[in-house]
């Protein structure tokens, strides 16, 4: 009896336990599906690149067309020119023309760089006018004497057209040469200007190598009309630069190459024997059409010496006047003309983009005299 009891006792106890094993397998199998398993880890996609937005074309400027720009300009210039016509009038119009008084009017036009021989030439012209028209009594006359002598002596029957278009399918080529500071490079700019606004293909050429601000400031103001720029290594040759430039227009079909070139003292040799190499070698590609000589009207008869060695040197065919409205000495316009058969094409009236003009004798007149 004792033994039954024993193994009763004993499979209890087994029972006991495998039900205590099992409640606690289950309970622990509850306990892990009640809680949240674990977030699957994810790696994020690396975002895609944005597309890059183009960049926005640069706004051209549309540039003032140069048809009448002297005459929107006219009033700049008679501000600086119109003491010397004054000053004429008021002489003119005294009730007695003596020579003291033709003694005051040569003084006043060799002042204002007319040269000796185009006074005396005004001078005479004058006097026997005013002699035969009666202008003494009648300032009216006087004035219109003065006016059709000057005009006179700026001749309105040289060709001023500025030589852009070439020949046979090449372009115009334009040289623009001058000393130290007489404004070539702004001068450049502007003509490309003009021609733009003419719907012209226009090239520039920076054969200034010698200064690398020159070629920024010519590129910059090509880039603000959309025109390109061929440049070489700063201290290049120049030669090398201009027939590259006027290959390019040839190959690309521009209408005008401009090439700008280093100032250079007229006084020095060697530094004019290369502008003669420039302009031999840019004619091994195409003619120059026009050579350009920019001389500062502020600088008077200096500028006349300047303009006679450079005509010997590359043979000048146009003058342009800058710093016009800063002188009164425009009388500069007739002396450069008389001395080398030159004409004056264009005049630069003040710092902005669009202020230089074709040269016209009446007009310059008229501003002279603040009609």
């Amino acid at each position: 009896m004792s033994d039954l009891v024993i193994y009763i006792v004993i499979a209890v106890a087994v029972v006991a336990l495998g039900v205590a094993v099992w409640f606690g397998l289950v309970a622990g199998r509850r306990g892990r599906d009640v809680t949240a398993p674990p977030e699957p880890s994810t790696v994020e996609a690396p975002e895609a690149p944005a597309e890059e937005a183009a960049p926005a074309a640069p706004v051209l400027e549309r540039p003032a067309p140069a048809a009448g720009r002297l005459e929107r300009l006219r009033a700049r210039l008679a501000r600086s020119q119109s003491t010397l016509g004054r000053g004429l009038l008021a002489v003119l119009s005294r009730d007695r023309l003596d020579e003291s008084t033709w003694e005051e009017i040569e003084n006043a036009l060799l002042t204002a760089d007319v040269g000796v021989a185009p006074t005396q030439e005004l001078v005479d012209q004058l006097r026997s006018r005013l002699r035969v028209e009666g202008g003494s009594a009648d300032p009216a006359v006087a004035q219109t004497a003065l006016r059709e002598e000057l005009v006179r002596l700026a001749d309105p029957t040289m060709d001023r057209s500025l030589g852009v278009e070439g020949a046979h399918g090449q372009p115009g080529v334009v040289l623009v040469v001058g000393v130290n500071g007489t404004g070539k490079t702004t001068l450049v700019a502007r003509i490309a200007r003009m021609l733009v606004a003419e719907d012209k293909s226009v090239l520039l050429g920076a054969a200034d190598t010698f200064r690398a601000a020159a070629v920024e400031q010519l590129a910059t103001w090509g880039q603000r009309v959309g025109v390109e720029t061929v440049r070489g290594p700063e201290g290049g040759d120049p030669a090398s630069v201009g027939f590259d430039t006027v290959k390019r227009g040839i190959d690309e079909g521009i209408d005008t190459v401009l090439v700008d070139t280093a100032g250079r003292l007229h006084t020095k040799a060697g530094l004019m024997d290369e502008l003669g190499k420039v302009k031999r070698v840019i004619e091994k590609q195409a003619p120059i059409t026009e050579v350009l000589l920019v001389i500062d009207a502020t600088t008077g008869q200096n500028g006349l010496t300047q303009a006679r060695v450079f005509a010997e040197v590359v043979d000048v065919t146009g003058i342009a006047l800058t710093k016009l409205d800063g002188t009164a000495k425009g009388g500069i316009v007739i002396q450069v003309q008389r001395e080398l058969g030159v004409p004056v094409k264009l005049v630069g009236l003040g710092e902005g983009a669009d202020d230089m003009a074709p040269f016209e004798p009446e007009t310059f007149v008229d501003a002279l005299l603040g009609d």
